[in-house]
């Protein structure tokens, strides 16, 4: 593919921002790369410290090749190690459960404290002698923010609180940190890039089109676009007065604010979304919030991982407006894996040139640009012989 040439017009004027080349989007050095340039030196959310709530439960997660696992320890502490057994390699732990005082390999059962070191060997008589104080569970840098658990594999990312600045005080009225899981997390298989199912969430130019119910019921949520300059960004959406024209919307506007009472009148009846690059979206309802995550699964494919979380409420009313909610976002998610796969298989055509980008997709020009930073090679508009 050769880059666009710049018409006489355009050539007069401030450079066209313009989205990567279709290649990146489907090469399987790019997704290597970005595994490990991108998303393993950058905080990855695992889950909500209430997820956990005791000694002995875990959570996994998993990035590329690599598998972390987060424990409450027998202090009540929460930490994160690999995934790994210090003898033959095997996956301790999948999903998230509890594990009753030690974490024990299924295949030779070496068994780790809570707290990571080694604790018992099988068989330990065939061994030579050996100090069990160099063979614990290998740590991971973690760090707890607004109520959810981050890991950072590789790097040193910036502390979370300087990255999330002024919007920390966004989320004080929701008390994030005393809420609880809603559902299980979910986790999705999309047959697209990571790439693209982000660059989705991150702009607003498509909602009008892609997303009627979100169009009927709100303003576009590009009126209160605002980003940090850290890789965090924020845009909001105020609900409509005029009653959408479907039910379960319809029902939504009706009983939102009057159930929240919890919150500040102005936030009875907004959408908040919030982006951190390279791969988390965290969405704040009055009634509830949740996040996703956006992992590559090979070229060309991806994972979708994510969680629900409100405070504690029994009442009726706050179930039936949870319910809506649900309803309203599953609707929008399959619109957007539907929107998604478009633009993957439009990637493969032979006539496709990245074209001009409009103001409402900055946030995913500063993705590119990141990308961009971090894997020069993405710059070219043909795939490289060879990479870094």
């Amino acid at each position: 593919m050769n880059a666009p040439a710049l018409s006489a017009t355009e050539s007069t004027l401030t450079p066209i921002a313009r989205a990567l080349p279709a290649w990146v989007y489907n090469h399987p050095e790019m997704t290597r790369l970005e595994i490990d340039r991108v998303l393993k030196p950058s905080w990855q959310i695992v889950g909500h410290v209430n997820s956990i709530p005791k000694p002995g439960d875990y959570m996994t997660f998993d990035l590329g090749p690599e598998s972390v696992v987060v424990v409450r320890d027998s202090k009540r502490e929460i930490q994160a190690f690999h995934n790994v057994c210090r003898h033959r390699s095997s996956r301790l732990l999948d999903g998230a459960g509890h594990c009753p005082g030690a974490i024990t390999c299924p295949y030779h059962g070496w068994s780790y404290k809570l707290s990571g070191e080694l604790q018992a060997m099988t068989r330990r008589d065939t061994f030579p002698p050996l100090d069990r104080a160099q063979f614990g569970l290998r740590p991971v840098r973690t760090e707890i923010a607004f109520g959810f658990v981050f890991v950072a594999l590789s790097g040193d990312p910036a502390p979370l609180q300087s990255l999330w600045g002024e919007f920390l005080e966004d989320f004080a009225p929701y008390r994030f940190e005393e809420m609880v899981p809603l559902a299980p997390l979910y986790r999705e298989e999309w047959p697209v890039d990571w790439k693209v199912a982000m660059d989705n969430y991150l702009e607003s130019y498509h909602v009008p089109i892609g997303h009627p119910g979100l169009a009927r019921m709100f303003t576009p949520d590009y009126d209160d676009a605002k980003t940090l300059g850290t890789g965090v960004a924020r845009g909001a959406s105020h609900m409509r007065e005029q009653p959408s024209s479907r039910w379960g919307e319809r029902l939504y506007q009706k009983f939102v604010a009057p159930v929240s009472t919890h919150l500040p009148e102005p936030l009875r009846r907004r959408w908040t979304f919030y982006s951190m690059l390279p791969n988390l979206g965290i969405d704040v309802f009055p009634d509830q919030m949740d996040f996703f995550q956006v992992l590559p699964n090979g070229p060309g494919h991806c994972i979708i991982r994510g969680g629900t979380f409100g405070l504690p409420d029994a009442r009726r009313e706050m179930r039936v407006v949870r319910y809506l909610n649900a309803r309203i976002n599953r609707q929008v998610q399959r619109e957007d894996e539907f929107l998604c796969h478009r633009v993957q298989r439009g990637l493969a055509s032979s006539s496709y040139e990245p074209g001009p980008l409009s103001r409402l997709e900055s946030c995913m020009w500063a993705f590119h640009e990141l990308l961009r930073d971090r894997i020069p090679e993405a710059r070219h508009s043909r795939a490289p012989a060879h990479f870094a």
